[in-house]
């Protein structure tokens, strides 16, 4: 009897011992292998950006209802937090408090560059994944090694309609961007590549990114009647200035528009209307893609989302769901966050907008850019692809 109960006793030491070294016994263990994985989705809900944040939401709705709120076991919580798509200093905190507070396992979403720059360091420090969805500066992944993109870069866009453009007859240019991260990054590499194909940039225009007035660039503009103005303003800007593109005589005067994807966003295309028609852009993604995989997600968009049009955002946001999901399959449901990143590095998949791939150096997307053609069909404008160029990489700015 005595040597029974001090082995009972040894054991229940062991236990302790066990618990006090942060070591749990089997059971919990499976029990917490069935935990819910937890992810922040950080958007603009509000605010001069809210589009992109409906867009993304959208997306991770309708991808969990296609495919289960469950995967390897886990079930997928959406945990989604309001920046207001203009204030760091608000991602950040709501970055740290999503990670302490809510446990969160992986960070998505980020509007605009500067807000995918402000949680950075929080998926450093707390070693967490963080799939940017919509924010498109070349540099984002190198500000920390949890980063992985599933949208774009605009480099990575604005590259093929600069070789384009040097294509077809257009050789005197004005570029105008915005100016922050990505516009900046559009217009070093239009003013690069089309100068290598034997272009003249005659001048580069910067807007503020804050309460833009385009009437004095265009006024520019027209006083020095380029060939083509070459233009980069993010979702959600591009109806005010194709309006006043229009409105002003540029169109009349003979200067063509040439620009980004962001400005002739599938979303907006109802309210930029017929100033649309005739505009050639360069992007990833449009919802007249011909494919049969996009065809059907259109459709189950729309009919989940009262018939709105799904955009480039959405489309980033519903591969980013698809990443993780493939990435906890691999993993069999482990939500290390240095596991699920190795399982989404060189990933690839047929994406609605064609294939795509996760380069396994930079946790860039690659993927095919196509050069389109708004034009009217079924009563709407669609940005109608014509040309394009596959496994673009990002080039860098």
């Amino acid at each position: 009897m005595p040597g029974k109960i001090n082995h009972q006793r040894r054991q229940l030491m062991l236990g302790a011992a066990a618990l006090s070294a942060g070591v749990l016994p089997a059971a919990p263990s499976v029990a917490a292998a069935a935990d819910p994985l937890k992810v922040g989705l950080i958007v603009p809900m509000s605010g001069p950006f809210a589009s992109t944040g409906r867009q993304i939401e959208a997306a991770v709705k309708l991808y969990r209802q296609q495919n289960g709120a469950s995967v390897a076991g886990r079930q997928v919580e959406i945990i989604l937090k309001d920046d207001g798509g203009v204030a760091p200093d608000v991602t950040k905190r709501l970055a740290q408090e999503l990670v302490s507070r809510e446990k969160v396992q992986v960070l998505a979403g980020f509007g605009l560059t500067p807000l995918a720059f402000a949680a950075a360091p929080v998926a450093t420090q707390a070693k967490v994944p963080m799939i940017v969805m919509a924010a498109a500066t070349s540099v984002i992944p190198q500000r920390s090694p949890y980063i992985v993109r599933t949208g774009f870069t605009l480099a990575q866009v604005t590259a093929p309609m600069a070789q384009w453009a040097a294509r077809n007859k257009i050789r005197n240019v004005v570029t105008l961007v915005s100016d922050y991260g990505p516009g900046l990054d559009a217009e070093k590499v239009f003013v690069k590549d089309f100068g290598e194909g034997g272009g003249k940039v005659a001048d580069s225009l910067r807007a503020p990114l804050r309460n833009p007035d385009y009437a004095p660039f265009l006024a520019r503009v027209k006083d020095l009647k380029p060939d083509a103005l070459f233009v980069f303003v993010p979702s959600g800007e591009g109806a005010a200035v194709l309006k006043q593109f229009t409105e002003r005589g540029l169109a009349a005067a003979g200067i063509r528009l040439i620009c980004t994807g962001d400005v002739l966003d599938d979303d907006l295309m109802a309210s930029i209307g017929p100033a649309a028609a005739g505009v050639v852009s360069s992007h990833h993604y449009s919802a007249a893609h011909p494919s049969p995989e996009n065809k059907a997600y259109v459709e189950a968009f729309s009919k989940a989302n009262q018939g709105m049009r799904p955009n480039f955002h959405s489309v980033g946001a519903y591969d980013g769901m698809h990443l993780l999901y493939q990435a906890l399959r691999q993993t069999k449901g482990d939500s290390n966050g240095d596991k699920l990143l190795a399982a989404m590095k060189g990933m690839a998949w047929t994406s609605v907008r064609g294939p795509v791939s996760i380069d396994a150096a930079s946790r860039d997307i690659v993927q095919t850019v196509y050069i389109r053609k708004a034009e009217a069909s079924g009563g709407s404008f669609y940005n109608i692809e014509f040309d394009q160029v596959d496994k673009v990489r990002d080039p860098g700015a």
